[in-house]
């Protein structure tokens, strides 16, 4: 099975196909996607998108970006909105010190609310990072000190030390079309060294759009080439690195039920 466990179907990109967009994805053979939330104003959007189609489904969650809007999130707030059908994970949260849209302090303090949501629901936390490897490694070693909770690095583009520190808590990581990219060979070494059974593969479209597309408007349809650059790096095969990705992909996102057809790693 083809899974894009990340993308933003819900962005105004989309506005104008977005019913063509999820119907090419299926013809492509992408059986499972994750919508994934970025700010609690459009989840009305991104919770419907999971209600109305059987192969979707959501996350609930505030991007760094938009922390500044809700620095007085609580994660009971957010714990309350998991519980709606067809909610799996929280996030998208974390950390971004490269745009520093939001005042780095309300992005820890709203950073640590999802924390304690994922806490609360048992569900997955999906995480944003960028240029923040230090302070990202060390809320992530003290909160797991704390309490343990399930996490994913997602879209890892951040150095081989963080991801060193999270896969020794426990991290699953997310590879995504700048594997593709020609100039990313410090990312394809990071991948490397990631644990093979907590790998699993997104589009993040609309953006990130994997080779040979790279520019254009991304779609879950193109996740394919993303599994084929993993499996590459990896020397997995095609059929390997589909299987892999998918069982790691069920094991943290456990409250979606596994299609039959779904395969194993060998």
């Amino acid at each position: 099975m083809l899974i894009d466990s990340h993308v933003n179907l819900h962005a105004p990109q989309f506005d104008a196909d977005r019913d063509a967009v999820i119907a090419r994805a299926r013809a492509a053979g992408v059986g499972l996607m994750l919508e994934i939330s970025d700010k609690l104003s459009t989840f009305e959007s991104t919770h419907g998108l999971a209600m109305a189609h059987a192969d979707i489904w959501c996350t609930v969650g505030v991007h760094p970006h938009e922390a500044k809007d809700y620095a007085d999130l609580t994660a009971g707030r957010l714990a309350e909105l998991a519980g709606r059908d067809r909610v799996v994970g929280i996030g998208e949260c974390g950390l971004d010190f490269h745009y520093d849209l939001s005042p780095r302090d309300t992005q820890a303090s709203v950073f640590r609310q999802h924390i304690g949501a994922a806490r609360l629901t048992g569900l997955p936390l999906v995480i944003h990072t960028r240029e923040a490897d230090d302070v990202m490694a060390g809320i992530l070693a003290e909160e797991q000190a704390e309490a343990p909770f399930r996490f994913l690095m997602h879209c890892y583009t951040s150095g081989p030390e963080l991801a060193e520190k999270a896969a020794e808590l426990g991290a699953w990581f997310s590879v995504s079309g700048i594997a593709t990219f020609k100039a990313a060979g410090d990312v394809r070494e990071v991948i490397r060294s990631m644990p093979a059974d907590r790998i699993i593969v997104e589009t993040d479209c609309p953006y990130l759009a994997p080779a040979p597309h790279r520019g254009r408007r991304n779609e879950p349809a193109w996740v394919g080439h993303v599994l084929d650059a993993l499996a590459d790096i990896r020397g997995w095969t095609r059929e390997e690195a589909e299987a892999r990705t998918s069982a790691a992909f069920f094991a943290l996102f456990d409250r979606i039920p596994r299609p039959p057809e779904s395969g194993r790693p060998a």
